[in-house]
């Protein structure tokens, strides 16, 4: 059984026991979270939502909060003595898929 779930803007494939790296929630490591966005629930049979499928939620634990690897912006004019350098680093979480409550 798997579950297609919208969370902060991006949709992930959520699987029991699996394992996602989101962006960065405001939550405590250990806390529960709960995606009610579930766009497609299949099991037995498949059930497509429009755009949600109602009834249907999937329950996560927050394993860890990190960051990537840091990724270098460098923007270059020739001949007019334009350079600029910026580094940034993108925050993310880990949140085990406990279960899916389907329709």
């Amino acid at each position: 059984m798997y579950a297609l779930v919208e969370f902060k803007g991006k949709q992930y494939k959520a699987e029991k026991g699996a394992l996602l790296k989101v962006d960065r929630i405001d939550a405590e490591v250990g806390s529960a979270v709960d995606i009610d966005s579930v766009l497609l629930v299949s099991g037995d049979t498949v059930s497509v939502g429009a755009p949600y499928v109602k009834g249907a939620s999937v329950k996560a634990v927050v394993e860890n909060h990190g960051k990537d690897k840091k990724i270098i912006v460098f923007k270059y004019m020739p001949k007019k003595d334009y350079r600029r350098k910026k580094g940034h680093r993108q925050q993310y979480s880990y949140i085990r898929i406990q279960d899916i409550v389907g329709a």
